[in-house]
């Protein structure tokens, strides 16, 4: 395990072959990303299984669009220039063909959802526009600054809450073939409240499938409101591709900073995204801008790291996840150990112990922290502590393997044979002396439950290697040992 940070790369249908993919992997890949928004079922299908065949420990998360707001097609599909000055009319009428002087937008009611005195801003910010008054369905409006408007460009509008459901009609179809191509993520774009991500669990609940959902964070009301999307959510990306321009871009640091604290607190896995080495995309190395904003990303723990154009089509798709890899690696060395002392006292078992075992490398001198895993749950509490030493999920469901690799520090292993808690300790621990990640003189703390399946983490024992293995016959864990099926204690 050469690095804590995970890192979500994305990747198009056109470049998605076997030996590209185990190219990223071996430089650093722990989560594909599919953007829906490039993508159709054949493009989905080639991806998962070009992923599955590289390793089935690869996570595969897919984007939805969400409730965003287009401009149409311009006519004849030709670019228009836009001047200083100029006065222009915005219709929502997703059916219209925009010209120099009408800008249709796909939003059909958007005439009620804004007021004068709020901008438009088009194509992520390049065009800035001024709304000067309304009259019914028409927004005039005056052009800020010069620029070119090609089709289909993004509108965003800063402090406008904008009444689209939550899920468009591809959005709905995309999930259909997330659900049927078994991936591990959906991230749902430009989530505003709970109730944004409660309308896809619902779907995935109908249909019995596992996935988990990412809610992006993307606008003022998804800040306002991160505390019931964080507890609706398995985690949170914090996107600041749109969410710099919704918001003034001198509030993301502290806000990313924000968003990271409260999903550590809450144990949910929160990634750090967009335009982290967008310079990479046509050039072999970074600026020395795009180092410090993944090291302080880093620093501010952070769960994941993404990549987006970089690999997707960039020039250099190898060196980006190569540098970001060696990047954390490096700022991970002076990281404080961990949020032990930061995190809240919680009235919960399984927090309670996997603080323990975090704190028992500083004062113990543990080298790895182990538990069997059948949801992943006591993986997420250890890796929400931050600690210094990998944590080691030996995992029952391949599937759990996926969802830990979105979770800072934790290197989830597949054991597919049945056995009791301990068969699975020593089998983790044969493997892991094996690759040398552990020797025999290393001491190891394991959290794992008594009572089986449903009751969770019950207790935390720390014990030499070497003692476990020589030890192995008259070695007893503190649980049900005449139980053939695994301890699924969390």
């Amino acid at each position: 395990m050469k690095k804590f940070t995970k890192i979500v790369a994305t990747v198009s249908d056109r470049r998605c072959d076997i030996p590209f993919l185990m190219q990223l992997f071996e430089n650093g890949l722990n989560v594909v990303r599919m953007n829906s928004a490039h993508l159709d079922l054949t493009g989905f299908r080639r991806i998962v299984n070009n992923t599955r065949a590289v390793s089935p420990a690869i996570g595969i998360l897919m984007d939805t669009k969400g409730p965003e707001i287009r401009t149409t097609t311009n006519l004849d599909d030709r670019t228009i220039v836009i001047n200083t000055g100029d006065k222009i009319d915005f219709i929502g009428n997703p059916a219209g063909f925009t010209t120099p002087t009408i800008i249709y937008l796909s939003y059909r009611h958007i005439a009620k959802d804004i007021a004068p005195g709020m901008h438009l801003l088009i194509d992520d910010g390049e065009l800035d526009f001024v709304i000067d008054s309304i009259d019914g369905d028409v927004i005039h409006a005056t052009a800020l600054n010069e620029g070119s408007l090609g089709s289909r460009k993004s509108v965003n509008i800063p402090g406008a809450k904008i009444n689209l459901p939550a899920l468009t009609d591809r959005d709905r179809v995309n999930i259909q073939h997330a659900i049927d191509l078994e991936i591990d993520f959906i991230a749902h774009s430009f989530v505003r409240r709970a109730d944004d991500v409660k309308e896809i669990q619902q779907i995935l609940d109908e249909h019995h499938s596992p996935i988990k959902i990412i809610s992006k964070i993307e606008n003022q009301e998804g800040i306002d409101n991160i505390d019931e999307i964080i507890d609706a959510s398995y985690g949170i990306m914090v996107a600041r591709g749109d969410l710099g321009i919704e918001i003034p871009a001198e509030r993301i640091p502290a806000i990313q900073s924000m968003i990271i604290k409260k999903c550590i607190m809450a144990h949910k896995p929160v990634i750090v995204a967009t335009q982290m080495l967008h310079s990479m995309i046509n050039n072999p190395r970074p600026t020395r801008a795009e180092v410090s904003d993944i090291a302080n990303a880093v620093n501010q723990h952070t769960d994941a790291l993404m990549l987006s154009g970089e690999t997707a089509y960039g020039k250099y798709p190898l060196e980006a996840i190569s540098t970001m890899s060696r990047i954390a690696r490096e700022a991970e060395k002076v990281v404080d150990s961990g949020n032990v002392e930061t995190h809240a006292i919680e009235h919960d078992r399984t927090s309670f112990l996997a603080r323990q075992a975090v704190a028992s490398c500083n004062v113990l001198g543990t080298r790895a922290i182990l538990t069997d895993s059948y949801t992943g749950r006591t993986a997420r509490y250890i890796s929400s502590y931050r600690a210094t030493i990998p944590t080691v999920a030996i995992c029952y469901r391949e599937p759990v393997i996926r969802l830990l690799a979105l979770s800072y520090g934790v290197l989830p292993l597949y054991q597919p044979t049945e056995a009791s808690s301990r068969e699975y300790l020593l089998k983790g621990l044969m493997q892991l002396l094996d690759s040398g990640r552990l020797t025999p003189d290393d001491i190891i703390a394991y959290l794992g439950g008594s009572f089986g399946e449903g009751h969770g983490t019950s207790f935390l024992e720390i014990n030499r290697v070497s003692d476990v293995m020589l030890n192995y016959n008259c070695y007893c864990l503190p649980n049900l040992e005449d139980v053939v099926q695994p301890m699924r204690h969390d």
